[in-house]
């Protein structure tokens, strides 16, 4: 079964697109990576789950996270005391397993 989609599109100033041009960026090439900057951008403000931003990038789940690492971007970005709360779940489950 085939995925619906939407498609939009992006006005671009001509001499803006004319330096794209320039570096190689061609329209299929330029769509391509407006998706998966978009996908990163949403994933980053917490908009997508991973699941979905890599979907809306065009990507596998696993090229997707190895997109996040070369931006720079977490793939788990806890807040300090939810990271601790983990870690301490974490903890005694452990020690609940070791005894």
């Amino acid at each position: 079964m085939s995925e619906r989609t939407v498609t939009f599109e992006i006005t671009v100033p001509e001499d803006v697109y004319t330096i794209l041009r320039a570096y190689g960026m061609r329209r299929e090439a330029l769509a391509e990576r407006s998706r998966r900057l978009l996908a990163l951008q949403f994933y980053r403000d917490r908009m997508l789950s991973l699941e979905q931003a890599a979907r809306l990038a065009g990507m596998g789940y696993w090229e997707f996270i190895e997109f996040l690492s070369e931006h720079d971007t977490p793939v788990l970005d806890y807040e300090e005391e939810a990271l601790e709360a983990e870690l301490a779940a974490m903890g005694a489950l452990q020690a609940e397993l070791m005894k």
